[in-house]
């Protein structure tokens, strides 16, 4: 791990070895266990756990570290829809069945007034929260590129706060005032950016899952409308005061490629749904890539499928100044332990450019 490694790539500087990020591997226990041999697990104390994951990403050689502090808890407190969750964490404590929606109907949706529900923020205490993460992250992970930012950007946003069904009904019924209303979350969620531009925060990381698995739930004209001029109006406050700006996106977003360089990040992070090929012919000379070995073939592959899919990234990705490896999505607990150890070997084999 090294953070010159990294920042090399963030400046577009090629550097000899390939850096590299993963996430959510400290949700797995037995695998970190596995790499640093400290005996850790759910009901450890915080500071084994925390001392596992450090070892961890020190033996995995990690150079980038993915951070926002604005996520829907942090924004909306508890002015938003409740829609359950999976099991995903180990031992499966994230798993709930509470469902519900703040909203409840497509009238309250259409003529939300963010302001008026959850007020303005304070700009110069928000500076100082944002620097405190930011500080905070580089004091835990020294030899890492660290950030800051926000996760709830605009459509991960309207997730949040109305649930998926009050969401997609609103959006049918009347898609133009569900665009306006768009527009003013915009402004609102504004707020939290201008502060990340007028911190001292170097890079911002900006997330928003825009779409589904096969694309966009809304016509594209409608994103082009009503979503992107307020990404790119947040996104160039941040620009023109000096920041990196890295987005994130789930889902296949390979039709907005092209609209989200345009709105003026320095970089992509996507799934291995989103074509790491086309992102690299358009804009791997340009921008960081962040990404994207298939996460279904490192959990369920044989070893001649993961070498290949390490390969594929890094024949792509050794063209590209800024490339990182990862996995797409996330490092899932449950996964095979060998077929992890066997990823991070290919990893180390292939990285030197």
């Amino acid at each position: 791990m090294s953070y010159e490694t990294g920042m090399a790539a963030m400046n577009l500087e090629m550097p000899d070895r390939i850096p590299r990020s993963e996430y959510s591997a400290e949700l797995y226990f037995d695998l970190m266990k596995k790499v640093t041999g400290i005996d850790v697990h759910d009901d450890s104390p915080e500071e084994t756990k925390t001392r596992a994951m450090l070892a961890f990403r020190k033996a995995w050689n990690y150079d980038f570290n993915w951070n926002i502090m604005i996520d829907a808890k942090y924004a909306f407190k508890d002015k938003r829809s409740k829609m359950g969750h999976a099991e995903f964490t180990q031992g499966g404590i994230d798993y709930t069945e509470d469902i519900g929606s703040l909203f409840k109907d497509p009238e309250d949706v259409l003529n939300l007034d963010p302001y008026q529900l959850f007020g303005t923020v304070d700009i110069k205490e928000q500076i100082r929260k944002f620097e405190e993460n930011y500080r905070q992250r580089c004091e835990t992970f020294p030899e890492e590129v660290n950030m800051t930012g926000v996760y709830v950007t605009c459509i991960s946003g309207l997730i949040d706060l109305f649930g998926w069904d009050m969401l997609l009904l609103s959006a049918g019924v009347d898609s133009e005032a569900f665009g306006e209303m768009t527009l003013r979350y915009s402004k609102w969620i504004g707020q939290y950016f201008t502060a990340l531009a007028e911190s001292d925060v170097p890079i911002a990381m900006v997330h928003d899952d825009l779409v589904w698995t096969a694309g966009p739930f809304i016509h594209p004209d409608w994103y082009r409308k009503y979503v992107f001029p307020g990404i790119k109006e947040n996104v160039m406050m941040m620009k023109d005061a000096g920041k990196k700006v890295m987005f994130t996106s789930d889902g296949n977003f390979d039709m907005f490629i092209d609209d989200i360089a345009e709105c003026g990040v320095d970089g992509f992070i996507f799934e291995p749904i989103t074509s790491l090929e086309a992102i690299a012919e358009k804009y791997g000379k340009s921008h960081v890539i962040i990404g994207n070995a298939d996460t279904r073939i490192v959990m369920f592959g044989s070893r001649e499928e993961i070498h290949a899919e390490v390969k594929r990234c890094m024949d792509i990705g050794k063209k590209c100044p800024g490339f990182f490896m990862a996995i797409g999505n996330h490092i899932s607990p449950g996964s095979s332990i060998d077929n992890l150890l066997y990823y991070n070997e290919c990893y180390e084999k292939m990285s030197k450019r």
